[in-house]
């Protein structure tokens, strides 16, 4: 009997696949992740895209020909005093990060936002808790 793939598993081959600097982007922007939250939880969602998640979507990576976009779930009311949204700016709830070819988000700023969306997510679950 054939197990369908971990989503990590999914990430890891989607990753290999790209084979060119959207899966070198999409692989450290997942290292970073995993270091700013090590308890972060992968999935694969919406026919292939890779999402991270923690008490809610923290933010999704689209691989497009010209960019990789992380959209924050809840990107709009997070602080992002480095101003690493460049994308998705007109909304009411996301923000996306587009990286294009030999950008480098500041890893420090970016792990910083994950974990400030990591903290709505927990402040938002709590709040509907009560």
């Amino acid at each position: 009997m054939m197990t369908e793939p971990s989503p990590s598993e999914l990430i890891d081959s989607r990753i290999a696949e790209l084979g060119d600097w959207r899966g070198e982007t999409l692989a450290r922007i997942r290292a970073l992740i995993h270091e700013a939250i090590p308890q972060v939880i992968e999935t694969w969602k919406w026919r292939g895209i890779p999402v991270w998640e923690h008490d809610g979507i923290i933010c999704t990576g689209e691989t497009y020909k010209a960019v990789v976009k992380l959209t924050f779930a809840k990107g709009a009311a997070l602080d992002d005093p480095q101003q690493l949204f460049n994308a998705s700016l007109e909304g009411n709830t996301r923000r996306a990060i587009d990286i294009h070819d030999g950008e480098t988000p500041d890893a420090q700023a970016f792990k910083a936002l994950v974990r400030a969306a990591v903290a709505l997510n927990a402040a938002s679950r709590s709040s509907r808790r009560r």
